[in-house]
């Protein structure tokens, strides 16, 4: 991996071990208050927001829960694992997917072809206020451990494999194992959508309201937006986040900066749903992304998620900040990028601390060098 001076050893691949003291986090647990509730569910690299009716109807709950599937990542992962916060803040591991293969159980059986094209590391701080957001690029070249496939399978260890190749080859536990040993993080929770869902729950919510400081057009996403103020249905959504030509340098380094841009445009257009004077509406969203959403088993009810939600409520896009992990190009491809080890290393260590992320750990990055062209709202 990649080192930042010629006089430093190159630091080993996860970010040091993590105090023993480190024991099991929260419950997140929720109880049946209010007639209409919002429910913060994840959404595009997951984060978005959508609304529920609750109260005592029974039926409707009890088929958001069917809707809803769920991955036992501990029984996957076993006890091998870093410890997890003690002081109240969580981590969660955000996918974006084309293919929701492998997401049901079966720990990546048959997940051929399925890839996560979209990963971002959710940090909460232990205030349940504020929140840091760690993009890792999917072109990223990692040691990916060997990960369980279920029935006694396993998926061989790779000393060089592309980050977004850990989902291809063991579903979202090898992901969640992948970036836990990158990072020396463990992941309390994963949420991961799809992107056909995720692309009827944009045109559910009536679009998302962005502003682009320049044109952008993409042939390959076929995303053809001028400068200026734009309402993005669901098709139009989808080619934005999955925009990587004709921004930034072309790679998916750009994408990023247009998916955080595009999650907070989306958090702001949620919160403008008001659930009471439209529950039907508010139920439809709920339907749609409980059907999109695939989460950890211990996330994967409507309670729990809504637990979840109080829970992260008080979070806004001014309260989160939201970084590329720090990376150069890969000298020998590139069309790769190699992690940057010690600023790697202060990003993961400021979130283990639950401190804000220091800007001198991204300011070397070859993904700290692009400005958004997008912005929330009109």
């Amino acid at each position: 991996m990649q080192h930042e001076s010629g006089n430093e050893h190159p630091a080993p691949t996860g970010a040091g071990p993590v105090p023993a003291a480190y024991g099991r986090p929260k419950t997140h647990r929720s109880r049946r208050g209010p007639r209409h509730k919002l429910l913060r569910i994840g959404a595009v690299s997951a984060l978005g927001v959508v609304l529920v009716g609750g109260g005592g109807l029974a039926y409707l709950w009890s088929h958001l829960d069917g809707n809803l599937k769920g991955t036992d990542i501990n029984a996957a992962l076993g006890k091998d694992r870093p410890g997890a916060q003690q002081d109240g803040s969580m981590n969660i591991l955000l996918l974006g997917s084309d293919s929701r293969a492998g997401t049901h159980g079966e720990y990546g059986k048959g997940v051929s072809g399925a890839r996560s094209d979209t990963t971002m590391v959710l940090h909460v701080d232990k205030t349940h206020k504020k929140a840091s957001v760690v993009s890792v690029p999917r072109d990223t070249m990692v040691d990916r451990p060997a990960c369980a496939l279920g029935h006694g399978d396993t998926a061989p260890a790779d000393d060089k494999s592309m980050f977004n190749a850990a989902y291809q080859a063991g579903g979202p536990a090898c992901t969640v194992k992948t970036v836990e040993k990158m990072s020396g993080l463990r992941m309390d929770h994963y949420l991961e959508v799809d992107f056909k869902g995720f692309q009827k729950l944009i045109d559910q919510l009536g679009g998302v309201n962005i502003t682009t400081s320049k044109a952008i057009k993409d042939s390959n996403s076929g995303l053809d937006l001028s400068a200026g103020k734009h309402t993005l249905k669901g098709e139009q959504a989808l080619e934005l986040v999955r925009t990587r030509h004709g921004v930034g340098d072309g790679s998916d380094l750009g994408r990023i900066q247009l998916q955080q841009a595009f999650i907070k445009a989306l958090i702001q257009r949620a919160e403008a749903v008001d659930p009471v004077s439209n529950p039907a509406k508010s139920y439809d969203l709920a339907d749609t992304a409980t059907r999109t959403v695939s989460a950890d088993t211990e996330l994967a009810s409507a309670d729990k998620l809504l637990g979840l939600a109080k829970e992260l409520k008080g979070i806004t896009p001014g309260h989160m900040n939201m970084v590329t992990m720090p990376v150069t190009y890969d000298p020998d491809d590139p069309g790769r990028v190699l992690p940057l080890d010690k600023a790697s290393h202060q990003v993961w260590n400021a979130l283990r601390d639950d401190r804000p992320i220091p800007h001198s750990a991204t300011d070397r990055s070859v993904g700290d060098q692009f400005k958004s062209p997008v912005s929330a709202g009109t």
